[in-house]
């Protein structure tokens, strides 16, 4: 697994509305009460999962590759934490503010 530390990493990301009034798919969990937003390092893995995470109905979905320092940013802004997850939706670290 690389660094994702590093400044200028990218991860990907599912988007609701993108190029309208988008923004990060994020979810709460009530077990563990908290906000996040699922991010992974590649491409392949985000689309895999995104099959299979809750929607909205008529809301157009799509993965984008996003720097870290934005996302990190966007949680900090809006209560959510980042998790970076694996292509069947499991959590597999923490990302630091």
């Amino acid at each position: 697994m690389t660094n994702i530390s590093e400044k200028d990493k990218w991860l990907y990301v599912a988007v609701e509305d993108p190029g309208g009034n988008e923004k990060f798919l994020g979810f709460y969990d009530e077990k563990a009460d908290v906000s996040y937003i699922p991010v992974f390092e590649n491409k392949e893995d985000a689309l895999t999962c995104l099959v299979n995470m809750p929607r909205k109905d008529n809301r157009k979905y799509e993965v984008q590759a996003v720097l870290l320092d934005i996302l990190r940013e966007d949680a900090r802004n809006n209560g959510f934490l980042l998790f970076l997850t694996d292509s069947q939706g499991n959590v597999q670290k923490h990302i630091e503010p």
